[in-house]
């Protein structure tokens, strides 16, 4: 027979960003534990708000299955003596197993021992792993409370434990589990009954508690969706600040509040980030897309008073604005331009100047990156990244520091700068996260690329290269950015020289710029192999990308594509082929083949087979013609078998003996396969 089976983690506020992260790492762990066990049951359910975490488990059966193991032991020529006896070896595996020798099996040759291990109670084994549960969840913060030794994300409150309608002894941090939990803060019952686990989503309902997150979020949504319409209104989606606010409230209501229109006179950003990053309001805008004087958020609470409430959010929202506009009329009284000096006040990282030499850095670095790709607007990227950094030294980007950039960008066009200098500014830190655009022009590319390289070059060069978890200056961010950035604007760019020069800027000692440009080159080219694992590429096709003697973005993507679609590393008269040339030609470097030197037959239409072909793939890698590229191997596969049939490379003439590798190495890298392991 079967239970269900609950489990709830009641605390003091959990901050809303850890519980997505918690979900997940509960259920996991659950299912894990149960399955370890050989516990069969059904539906895993996590649900999370900002007082609790509650695991519900359906059809829990109320014993783990028998397991029936069968253990391969010694060979009967071990096992037993001349006469049929069991040796030391077969009694010593018998009794491990918890037989009788003569409970022992043989099969082909070798002895067998069959066991079978009872199944658990269940109860029983919940008391030991609902505890690990706790503790093996892990938090970006725990804490310990009072003078106890356990951690947790908040202090632990109180425990729910049911199995069915018994309940499950547990004990943390001095909390002893029961059936009793407890509802809104302010709404519901202090202390709840929970009959059995299939009571305990609609219990606390009944308490103000909308328990699931699914259904919490789409309340939300709905909510704010009709709120909005009643004001001849839509509002401005924000999915992450969505998810933040479903985690802050644990019973919904959505307001409405206003804010005096004059506000309206800063930039939008002005008062949208005040609204969202600060407040976790929703701006709202009209059908034509201006932003209205208005703002959407959600109580955690029902509808009484909320014209109380909403006035309350209304006296912060307009102290926050008023931050805002004091904030950029004084930044409006000195230009971008004249705040460069004011660069020197700033620290870029300890030992590694400042930020006006950091911008002085990217001047160089990104004139280096534009000469690489062409860019031909110097007076636009040079501008831009004068200016980049000043909107730092404002008081708007002082006090909300989101607007980095964004700021940069609306000043510099109110000091008179071109469109193309503000949208540059503004792009150099795109991407800011997962999923953020991209930047869209190449002034813009390139200073986000240099400001990443420099940042992560000085970061390295200091020997805090990443480990683990840590990674304090988001140098896997901006790696993952400068590669999507690459792929975005299809540049064959060799990051090797960008690297290069970024150390000459730093000072970098030149003995010390080897083994540096080796750890930037594997950090790099790990995070490539994992953006392109997730393309849905291949293993074994990213490996023979990353072979390459060369690798750029482009190339990595274009190939790996290419290759994907192909399949040529499943094509096995091919791969048997170019595998056999290159274990002879890896360690040779193509210089040329002299024709006169070709004295067989099969060599000769070798050469002439390969020798347009591998011009013509030189040519369509260029292009970034991959497809055309990949395509041209399997042509010469007739070719190589029979040089292989009737040509003996290792000749006794050593000149014709370097030339045929000359071939076979000329011939190898038409494959496009990289170094083969």
């Amino acid at each position: 027979m079967a239970k269900d089976l609950l489990f709830e983690i009641g605390a003091e506020e959990i901050p809303a960003g850890f519980l997505p992260n918690i979900i997940k790492q509960l259920g996991e762990l659950a299912t894990a534990a149960l399955a370890e066990r050989h516990i069969p049951h059904g539906a895993v359910k996590v649900y999370a708000t900002p007082r609790r975490v509650a695991l519900l488990i359906n059809d829990v059966a109320e014993r783990g299955e028998d397991v029936h193991e069968t253990h391969k032991g010694p060979s009967v020529s071990i096992a037993y003596d001349a006469d049929g006896n069991a040796t030391k070896a077969a009694i010593g595996f018998a009794r491990g197993k918890g037989l009788d020798v003569s409970e022992l099996k043989v099969v082909d040759g070798y002895i067998f021992a069959e066991t079978t291990t009872a199944g658990l109670d269940t109860k029983e084994v919940l008391s030991d792993v609902l505890p690990s549960l706790i503790t093996g969840l892990s938090f970006p913060k725990s804490m310990h409370w009072g003078d106890l030794e356990e951690r947790f994300v908040r202090p632990v409150r109180w425990l729910v434990a049911l199995f069915g309608q018994d309940v499950v002894p547990v004990t943390f941090a001095n909390v002893t589990s029961t059936n009793v939990s407890r509802g809104h803060r302010f709404l519901g019952e202090s202390e709840l009954t929970i009959g059995e686990p299939k009571d305990y989503v609609d219990t606390l309902n009944k308490n103000f508690i909308m328990i699931d997150q699914d259904v919490r979020r789409e309340t939300i949504r709905k909510q704010l969706t009709e709120l909005a319409a009643t004001k001849g209104a839509t509002v401005v989606w924000d999915e992450d600040l969505l998810d933040e606010v479903t985690f802050l409230v644990e019973y919904p209501t959505a307001l409405c509040g206003t804010f005096d229109e004059s506000y309206l006179s800063l930039p939008s950003d002005c008062i949208i980030t005040p609204m969202k990053d600060h407040q976790r309001y929703f701006p709202m805008v009209d059908g034509k897309g201006t932003l209205l004087p208005m703002f959407l958020t959600v109580r955690n609470g029902d509808s009484k008073s909320l014209e109380v409430v909403a006035a309350g959010n209304e006296r912060v929202l307009r102290a926050r604005l008023d931050d805002a506009k004091f904030f950029f009329n004084e930044d409006r009284k000195t230009p971008l331009a004249g705040r460069y000096e004011a660069l020197t006040k700033i620290v870029f990282q300890e030992g590694l100047g400042n930020l006006k030499d950091k911008t002085e850095r990217l001047l160089t670095l990104g004139a280096a990156l534009a000469q690489e790709v062409g860019f031909t607007d110097t007076v636009t990227l040079e501008r831009a990244t004068h200016l980049a950094k000043t909107d730092l030294t404002t008081g708007m980007v002082s006090e909300f520091t989101e607007l980095q950039g964004i700021m940069g960008k609306e000043y510099a066009l109110l000091d008179g700068e071109t469109p193309a200098v503000g949208e540059a500014i503004f792009e150099q830190y795109l991407p800011r996260f997962a999923g953020d655009i991209l930047p869209s022009t190449d002034a813009g590319r390139i200073l986000s690329i240099v400001d990443k390289v420099d940042t992560i070059v000085a970061t390295f060069s200091r020997g805090l290269i990443p480990t683990g978890s840590q990674d304090p200056y988001a140098l896997r961010r901006q790696t993952i950015g400068i590669i999507n950035i690459l792929m975005d604007s299809k540049w064959s760019l060799s990051m090797r020289l960008i690297w290069l020069k970024a150390m000459e800027l730093l000072g970098v000692a030149s003995e010390k710029q080897e083994e540096l440009l080796g750890q930037l080159e594997n950090f790099f080219i790990l995070r490539l192999k994992n953006i392109l694992l997730e393309q849905g590429m291949p293993y074994q096709v990213v490996d023979i990308v990353l072979s390459q003697e060369t690798v750029t973005v482009a190339l990595a993507e274009g190939l790996g594509q290419a290759l994907t679609a192909n399949r040529i590393d499943e094509n096995e008269p091919l791969m048997q082929a170019y595998t056999r040339i290159f274990n002879m030609v890896k360690d040779v470097t193509f210089t040329g083949v002299d024709e006169s030197l070709l004295k067989e037959d099969s060599e000769q239409a070798l050469y002439k087979a390969a020798l347009p072909v591998y011009t013509t793939n030189r040519n369509a890698l260029e292009a970034g013609d991959y497809v055309k590229a990949v395509s041209l191997a399997e042509s010469l596969v007739p070719y190589i078998e029979t040089f292989f049939e009737h040509v003996m490379v290792m000749d006794k003439d050593e000149a014709v003996k370097q030339n045929r590798l000359q071939l076979l190495r000329m011939t190898y890298e038409v494959s496009n396969l990289g170094k083969l392991k």
